[in-house]
């Protein structure tokens, strides 16, 4: 097993891995904007304080097949992310590769300071749930697995009436009386954002209706993650891969959504709206418009990420599940 333990290596920080790390990611399973390297950066940059980095690399052949990368914290170890930012952590392992890699973690691991690990936020079809909890039992270790949260999504068809015949008599109903609703609220309009320049002049109205459309979005908006949502959508918007969406009523934004198109999906990654036009059913609406330029643009596949709020099965939403694993030394 020694050979093994020769082709893991530690990396010092983001930057000695910032190019293999963006090539590794086209050839992984783990491949969404949560695992792109200028999303772990800012997350770190913002929450790093009092951990310690722990990035480290799998070579097969010469070439950086895999990456595990965590934190740790005293003696438990964690992915590099929080879960009330990061809805999807993983390792990143180039497909073929994954007994090699998580055979080399775990042993790697066993030469260093930690009584647990706790991974969470690993996506139901993840190699990681497949492969890590067998050889980490095998290794002596204690592996407990567990659902953490669904993350629904919905399959996109060709067409938007493809997508409303779809939805249950019930809710197909609901969703057009609402938009007629709408109509009779005055001029409504659709706003997509997506230059940086557009983002960082609209980014603010989205952090304002994020804050009034439940006061525990205006709790979690601290300056910290106020920052963090800035950095994030700054990088996604200079790859074109952000969307930030505003419902306006007579001129007035009503709504917001901010959306990454990555890989033929569109990821729901946040949202608020002006309590004032509940009554018009605005955040629901603009989601489902959301979906609607999703379709529009070719993309297969919505996710509406963490969580398992009403909406989402209003608008078709089908279970997926995250897992939790912990791993403890006995």
């Amino acid at each position: 097993m020694s050979c093994i333990r020769l082709s893991l290596r530690r990396f010092s920080d983001f930057d000695a891995i910032e190019e293999e790390w963006n090539r590794l990611l086209e050839h992984c399973w783990a491949n969404n904007p949560c695992a792109v390297l200028s999303w772990q950066r800012a997350w770190w940059n913002e929450f790093g304080q009092g951990k310690e980095q722990l990035l480290l690399g799998y070579d097969s052949g010469g070439v950086l097949k895999g990456i595990a990368p965590l934190v740790r914290q005293g003696r438990t170890v964690t992915f590099s992310g929080g879960r009330d930012l990061c809805d999807y952590m993983d390792f990143l392992v180039c497909r073929g590769e994954e007994g090699r890699f998580y055979r080399s973690f775990v042993e790697f691991m066993a030469d260093e300071q930690w009584d647990r690990m706790e991974l969470y936020s690993i996506p139901q079809d993840s190699p990681t749930l497949e492969h890590l909890p067998a050889i980490a039992r095998e290794a002596g270790y204690v592996v407990e697995l567990s659902k953490e949260d669904a993350a629904p999504g919905v399959h996109l068809p060709g067409s938007w009436d493809e997508y409303l015949a779809s939805l249950s008599k019930k809710d197909r109903h609901e969703l057009r009386r609402k938009f007629r609703r709408l109509r009779k609220a005055g001029d409504v309009h659709v706003r997509s954002l997506g230059s940086p320049e557009e983002v960082e002049g609209g980014i603010d109205q989205f952090f304002r209706l994020l804050r009034e459309s439940r006061g525990e979005k205006a709790r979690f908006l601290n300056p910290q993650r106020e920052r963090f949502f800035r950095t994030v959508a700054g990088a996604a918007a200079k790859a074109e891969a952000l969307k930030l969406f505003f419902l306006e009523i007579n001129d007035t934004r009503v709504a917001a959504a901010m959306c990454f198109d990555y890989h033929g999906t569109r990821f729901l990654y946040n949202s608020g709206f002006d309590r004032n036009y509940g009554y018009y059913s605005v955040g629901l609406l603009l989601k489902a418009l959301c979906i609607k330029d999703a379709i529009e643009q070719g993309l297969e596949y919505f996710d509406f990420m963490r969580g398992a709020e009403a909406y989402k099965y209003q608008l078709e939403g089908n279970d997926r599940w995250i897992y939790q694993m912990v791993v403890t030394r006995k």
